[in-house]
């Protein structure tokens, strides 16, 4: 009777496991999560940032600019000019490698920023300060910055040259020069500059000129066919210079005429 009872709980007990195995859910491994996709953290540059996702795009607007910058430099700055005029002087020394290239082009390029300082006071305060505390977008701010240049290069613009792409861009009439776009200001700008660079370098040319004509006529009618008259006029030419004090003319002359 004993072993019969025994039998009987063992069989219940399976039976109520057997049970339990179907009620009570047995619960499954934990499934693997899923990798997190790649984050682009782009860089934060006010005004251009409107997707997590503009990384490609604020890099190529950055290099994009970085290839104007020089563009920019010699189209919308007096750089031309100067360094025309810079030219036309080492020209009408006879000295073609003194100064140096280098030596006109870090010249020029302080010549430059020491004209355009006022402007780009200007342009900082209307532009890249709001821009900076997030008030306006890079595109306004663009925009704003292009007011202080545009009246910068149309006061040293002439009106023939404006008229010129004005006829040329069939574009009407308009009522103020504040209204030309700057794809007519920039180009009329770079005209006239150069107009003005060759202008001031004919006038540095003619007492050079007038000196090595003296001095080949001299040597003529001494009958010094042998000697090249270059040999003499430019020792000249850069004493006459050095005496006149000709770099503080030069430089003071190109500077008040942006005054």
């Amino acid at each position: 009777m004993n072993g019969f009872s025994t039998v009987r709980c063992v069989l219940l007990a399976m039976a109520l496991g057997m049970v339990l195995s179907f009620v009570v859910p047995i619960p499954a491994a934990a499934a693997p999560r899923p990798a997190p996709p790649p984050q682009n953290f782009p860089i934060p540059i006010p005004g251009l940032n409107s997707r997590i996702d503009s990384l490609p795009w604020t890099v190529l607007i950055l290099l994009t600019v970085l290839t104007l910058l020089p563009a920019l430099l010699l189209s919308m700055t007096p750089f031309v000019r100067i360094l025309v005029v810079f030219h036309f002087l080492r020209q009408a020394l006879g000295t073609q490698t003194a100064p140096t290239n280098q030596t006109l082009l870090g010249l020029a390029l302080f010549l430059t920023y020491f004209v355009m300082q006022p402007v780009g006071v200007s342009v900082d305060r209307v532009a890249i300060e709001p821009f900076a505390h997030g008030s306006i977008t890079a595109w306004q701010a663009v925009e704003r910055s292009a007011v202080p240049m545009r009246q910068f290069m149309l006061k040293y613009t002439r009106e023939k040259d404006l008229a010129l792409f004005v006829d040329l861009a069939h574009e009407p009439r308009p009522k103020s020069p504040d209204d030309l776009p700057m794809r007519i200001v920039v180009p009329a700008y770079i005209i006239s500059e150069l107009k003005t660079g060759f202008q001031i370098g004919a006038v540095l040319y003619l007492p050079f000129l007038v000196i090595d004509m003296v001095v080949a006529a001299i040597t003529t009618s001494v009958g010094m066919f042998q000697l090249p008259p270059v040999v003499i006029s430019t020792p000249l030419k850069i004493l006459l210079f050095v005496v006149a004090d000709g770099w503080n003319l030069v430089v003071g002359s190109m500077l008040k005429s942006f005054s």
